[in-house]
């Protein structure tokens, strides 16, 4: 054999980094502490804009408000999934990982904890003067006495020749796990959640009703395991809603209650019952809890056509503009006037006052002079029966607009109606009359299954985080020779020998008491 090929032959071969070489390291990178602390800052950091910005299955008017004010920032919002966070894309992936990274977490850690458990206290050392705590004192104190007081205080108990080794401190541990399985509890509840459960929201008038179908949401997000069969089959009317608001003081204008009073029916064959739906103080029936979340006006409105006929009548959900008055913006659609299509930009104020510049604003939240300015009226094709989609709160795409015959615009529009009044419209069109004043509430319908489950797993998170806290594992070893007493204890949790110290003396204590003082 020639040099070159012995030398070749000695040469250490270089490591294959293969498949399985980087799926095994994957996994350890993922199952890790540091993945899955950096995974809960991310689904904390996550949930930051799902309180920031307006959310779809809570307030879909704030977001048809975004759209209709920034329609360039709400696409933005809308590509990256801002309007339904929780429901995203990119906030699954973070929560499906961190899933993963606690099943990797608890699973190994569990089987070293059973075997922690079976495990007994090592022989106690030979010189006990060397651990961080020790102590000695002369007595006649026997072994099994001494493990007896050591087992009086909670402490785990091997005894040997001459010497006595006790631990304790073991729901440090046991904390430590619990803490991480329920926080898998948590994810599963929510999982649950979102397969189970659904959640809907619906605006409903004073006077009208609702019941929980699928059909008379506004916007239902069902879960994947969800069908029409699965909602609870109750139903309730709106008779009033009530809001009461600071009349004097900096804080004038201010809301201090809302109140709706419903008439519910449980079931199709349950009796009539009342109940008063405040905020926080949800309406729920077999785990089917309906929020109150939002309110405004909805001005009742008679539209009187160019022929004659009552085209219109009814009122007309309006969107708020200013939060402090209430000011809205409402649309009405008259698809079925003659001789031509007729649509108003009509602006609500609740507590009207005329400024020095000739305008109208509201000057207060509260239902005190409720008047309606007229921003603009129109004549034409509306296009609503084009086939696509159209909002309740604007009155035509902005192309259909232009075509518009305008009826009132700018300085050509009347002053604000009162309630009864009414204004005829140019050409013989019609006449608009402003009616009556209701007013409107937004309401959340949601069933969620994993609702107690992840309670009950966040209670149970919050006395395991406690326990892995508060609780120091700790030995105490005790040796006996020729009346002489050794006493040694250490503790195995970081940071803690300074709090053990006193209980250290205290243990030194019992086991150098006499047999009346112990008992």
């Amino acid at each position: 054999m020639s040099v070159k090929e012995l030398e070749r032959e000695q040469e250490p071969g270089q490591a294959s980094f293969g498949l399985v070489a980087w799926l095994r390291w994957a996994w350890r990178t993922l199952t890790s502490m540091k993945t899955a602390l950096i995974l809960l800052f991310l689904l904390a950091l996550g949930s930051v804009p799902g309180s920031l910005v307006p959310q779809r299955g809570v307030e879909p008017d704030k977001v048809a408000r975004i759209y209709e004010q920034n329609p360039a920032l709400a696409e933005w919002y809308d590509r990256f999934q801002l309007f339904e966070v929780f429901t995203s894309t990119w906030f699954a992936a973070v929560y499906l990982l961190l899933f993963a990274s606690l099943i990797g977490c608890i699973i190994p850690r569990t089987s070293t904890y059973l075997r922690e458990l079976r495990r007994k206290p090592p022989a106690a050392p030979k010189n006990l003067s060397r651990l961080p705590h020790s102590a000695s004192f002369e007595g006649d104190l026997g072994v099994k006495e001494a493990a007896r007081r050591l087992r009086k205080l909670r402490f785990r108990v091997v005894a040997g020749d001459g010497w006595v080794s006790a631990e304790k401190g073991y729901l440090r541990e046991t904390g430590n796990l619990l803490f991480h399985v329920s926080l898998l509890g948590i994810l599963l509840a929510i999982g649950a959640g979102s397969l189970f459960g659904y959640r809907g929201n619906v605006l409903v008038v004073e006077g009208d009703g609702f019941a929980n179908t699928v059909a008379a949401y506004d916007r239902f997000i069902p879960g994947s395991q969800v069908s029409a069969e699965s909602l609870e089959p109750f139903s309730f009317q709106l008779a009033e809603f009530k809001v009461a608001y600071q009349v004097t003081g900096d804080k004038r204008g201010q809301a201090l209650d809302y109140s709706a009073h419903l008439k519910v029916n449980d079931s199709p064959t349950a009796p009539t019952r009342d109940y008063e739906l405040k905020v926080n103080e949800p309406l729920e029936i077999d785990g089917t809890q309906t929020y109150l979340i939002g309110n405004g006006y909805a001005p009742v409105f008679k539209v009187t056509d160019g022929k004659g006929q009552v085209a219109f009548e009814g009122p007309v959900a309006c969107l708020i503009e200013e939060k402090a008055t209430l000011t809205s913006g409402c649309v009405v659609k008259v698809p079925d006037a003659q001789p031509s299509q007729l649509g108003f930009l009509l602006q609500f104020m609740p507590t009207s006052v005329p400024l020095t510049n000739g305008g109208y604003a509201s000057a207060f939240p509260g239902e005190l002079n409720p008047e309606v300015q007229i921003l603009g009226a129109f004549s034409g094709d509306l296009g609503v029966r084009s086939g696509k989609p159209q909002s309740v709160y604007t009155l035509a795409e902005p192309e259909v607009l232009k075509k518009l015959d305008r009826l009132f615009m700018g300085a050509d529009t009347p002053k604000p109606l009162a309630v009864g009044q009414s204004v005829d419209l140019p050409k013989g069109l019609g006449k608009l009359e402003f009616t009556g004043v209701k007013e409107w509430i937004t309401l959340q319908t949601a069933y969620d299954p994993g609702r107690m489950p992840a309670l009950v797993a966040a209670g149970t998170a919050v006395v395991a985080i406690a326990l892995s806290l508060m609780i120091r594992r700790r030995r105490v070893f005790v040796r006996i020779s020729e009346g002489r007493v050794d006493v040694g204890g250490l503790t195995r949790t970081e940071g803690s020998a300074a709090g053990f110290a006193e209980e250290f003396a205290d243990i030194v204590k019992v086991l150098s008491a006499g047999e009346k003082d112990v008992r």
